[in-house]
């Protein structure tokens, strides 16, 4: 809104409007003149007034006229208007009141007077307005779908829309009776994700970075993302620190769903169709050649791979069929991640590939589905192979059960060194770590921020960094236990124990 009071004033007397604006040129206002009525309507159309000095007494539309009409605008109807003129009687005062005139100035008027209404009505005026501009605003905000907050300096909530109270659950309406802190009331829910975007808080994340609050997935719900950005308001604005909260929810489960899907096709279809068009293409070149018996061990491999199909593509039907969330003793346990790291390196043909810690897993179980875990390992291997320089890296996967109730694993190779950026920047969709974009590196970049996804999703971390002294990146994953699902598994073992004794 502009910072001066813009007035109108309509009288048909070029002296009279001189007059009024030597009067008002000293105060600073936008003065603008008109000289009849239906230009002074025109004018307030287009200019929206603060105030507007009306003469009663004018050719062709006179001041009453022109008061009804302005009282009869959408827009214009409430703009003050004081009405100037020489018929001191009540009748004529009468009418002005009828007509909508908010005051009157007789003439002759007194300067001190005049200025002082002026002052006035225009103060009141604006201030009116603000409040209205103010109604608005918060109105929009309360319908509003996301969240928006204001923080003072030490990071305390000064206003919270009703989105924004819902993310938080805070029950309170005035939250400046908070004593905690927006930082210390996310924490009782969510976790900070990634870190490394985090630390910097409340400052803007290094190249934009994508902030997150994940409140991690339960038996009964599914993780809850809300992404966190800094509005940076105009310089001159009281407020530093405001900042929009949006749940993205559904688009991250959307694109994580997506991923999870295309790669579980892409892995569990191409070996039986590649059994499957090597034996049928070797029969269609060969059969005269290899006699009964090779024909039928080549037919017999073709079958082998049409059912393995079969297996596969029923597997893929049943993932559709069933909810994606990772129900109490349904994860995969970790006894299996030696078995599941082989398959993958054997697929991806890793040459070098070395397992450690595995032999020392337990029953346990992840919070992570068997699906989850094939997807997020064949990730980090592909990509362990794919961005190699020759293609042949010397691949290190390392595990092991923690005290903290996690399943840490960590991924190393012997490819390249990432810069700073890089790493920062790894988690984050369409990414890719190509110095220029060339289409040569396959995929879209949706790759490791879907590892993410999962990961965080379940309370879990992930980060990854460089080799201290050597090339290549190491890539660790912290994975919760499921606690409810171990407890099952150790009364089962117990029962076991009991009825043999």
């Amino acid at each position: 809104m502009n910072d001066k009071s813009t007035i109108l004033i309509v009288d048909d007397q070029k002296v009279m409007r001189e007059t009024i604006g030597m009067l008002l040129a000293k105060e600073d206002y936008d003065l603008i003149y008109a000289s009849d009525g239906p230009e002074a309507l025109r004018k307030a159309g287009q200019i929206i007034p603060d105030l507007i000095l009306l003469d009663v007494m004018m050719p062709v539309m006179d001041g009453f006229e022109v008061c009804h009409r302005l009282r009869r605008h959408p827009v214009l109807a409430e703009v003050p208007i004081v009405m100037v003129t020489a018929l001191n009687d009540r009748k004529s005062w009468m009418e002005g009141i009828e007509a909508g005139a908010d005051d009157f100035v007789f003439k002759p008027f007194d300067t001190v007077e005049l200025r002082t209404r002026v002052q006035n009505i225009t103060r009141l005026n604006r201030y009116r307005r603000l409040i209205v501009e103010r109604t608005k605003f918060e109105w929009v905000l309360d319908q509003a779908n996301d969240g928006y907050l204001m923080l003072d300096d030490n990071g305390k909530i000064i206003y919270a829309n009703p989105q924004a109270r819902l993310f938080l659950d805070l029950a309170v309406d005035d939250v400046q009776q908070l004593d905690e802190s927006f930082i210390e009331l996310a924490e009782r829910q969510y976790h900070f994700e990634p870190k490394q975007a985090w630390e910097d808080w409340p400052g803007s994340p290094v190249g934009d970075v994508p902030r997150y609050l994940v409140r991690p997935e339960s038996i009964h719900a599914k993780p809850f993302w809300v992404r966190v950005r800094n509005l940076n308001l105009p310089t001159g604005v009281d407020v530093q620190q405001v900042f929009s909260l949006r749940d993205v929810t559904e688009q991250m489960e959307l694109q994580r769903d997506v991923w999870r899907f295309h790669t579980m096709i892409f892995h569990k279809l191409r070996t039986p169709l590649a059994i499957m068009m090597n034996s049928l293409e070797l029969l269609a070149r060969h059969a005269e050649r290899l006699g009964p018996d090779k024909s039928a061990e080549v037919a017999r491999r073709a079958l082998q791979g049409t059912r393995r199909l079969q297996t596969e593509v029923d597997d893929i039907l049943k993932y559709l069929k069933s909810p994606s969330l990772a129900h109490a003793g349904t994860g995969l346990e970790i006894l299996e991640l030696d078995k599941i790291v082989r398959r993958i390196g054997d697929e991806l043909k890793i040459g070098s590939l070395a397992l450690a810690g595995m032999n020392k897993l337990t029953a346990a179980r992840m919070k992570l589905s068997r699906e989850a875990v094939e997807s997020i390992l064949w990730e980090v291997l592909e990509n362990a192979k794919k961005f190699h320089p020759t293609h042949e890296p010397a691949v290190q996967v390392f595990a092991f059960l923690m005290k903290s109730k996690e399943v840490g694993i960590w991924v190393g190779d012997n490819g390249l060194t990432l810069s700073p950026e890089q790493l920062a920047q790894v988690w984050t969709p369409y990414y890719q770590g190509e110095k220029a974009f060339t289409g040569e590196v396959t995929g879209m970049g949706l790759g490791l921020p879907m590892v993410a996804s999962l990961v965080w999703g379940v309370g879990g971390r992930c980060r990854m960094y460089n080799r201290p002294g050597e090339p290549g990146v190491i890539v660790e994953l912290i994975i919760p236990i499921d606690e409810t699902g171990t407890s099952s598994l150790e009364h089962s073992g117990q029962r076991e124990a009991t009825a043999a004794d």
